[in-house]
């Protein structure tokens, strides 16, 4: 687990991809500390060794395997309710596969707000009530899904969605899907809804 702490009263959690703490978590995780944020990044996977982009469907697998959705949103549930009365605000971040986690997450009561960057399995619980305001990120095109169906489909009170040039994967340095406009439209964004919540 990574544990960044700046004895702040807001903390955001970051739900990591399938790949797990890898070197753009880390490096995420470490310029939102640097805003003043503590932050918390639980490895679920529970593996030292992250797994690399090009062992994409062993990640995926090992993720299905072996964490899942419900595991990784319960383990989330463990932390919130460890650190609930810690702070006076609570966000969760969250990439691909933790993106999909974290909008599980926009149903318990003691998150401020959620963050998801390209979480295309949101569309398998597309009929959540978030109870908190959430903003989402998606690429302007995914290949298992069509991303303005999707987007239609979440428009809804509490639920911000932007679309952005780029593949799924645009926001991240060591993706060869990088896309450097797509990536700082997107933090920036990001930053004024912590912000302002």
């Amino acid at each position: 687990m990574l544990d960044i702490q700046k004895k702040s009263d807001s903390v955001i959690i970051v739900i990591h991809e399938i790949y797990g703490l890898n070197q753009h978590m880390q490096g995420f995780c470490e310029s939102l500390s640097k805003q003043g944020f503590d932050v918390i990044c639980p490895n679920l996977l529970e593996r030292e060794t992250p797994f690399d982009y090009s062992q994409e469907d062993a990640a995926y697998r090992h993720f299905m395997e072996n964490v899942g959705f419900k595991g990784a949103l319960h383990k989330i549930k463990d932390i919130l309710s460890n650190i609930k009365n810690e702070y006076q605000k609570i966000f969760i971040l969250g990439f691909s596969a933790g993106a999909t986690v974290a909008w599980l997450c926009s149903e318990e009561e003691c998150v401020d707000g959620i963050v998801g960057y390209y979480g295309s399995r949101i569309r398998n619980y597309a009929e959540l009530a978030p109870q908190c305001p959430v903003l989402l990120f998606f690429p302007l095109e995914e290949p298992s899904f069509n991303v303005d169906e999707l987007i239609s489909t979440l428009e809804r009170t509490n639920v911000e969605v932007h679309k952005f040039s780029g593949k799924h994967g645009f926001s991240d340095t060591y993706n060869s899907k990088y896309h450097a406009e797509s990536a700082q439209a997107a933090v920036s964004k990001m930053m004024k809804f912590f912000m302002q919540h």
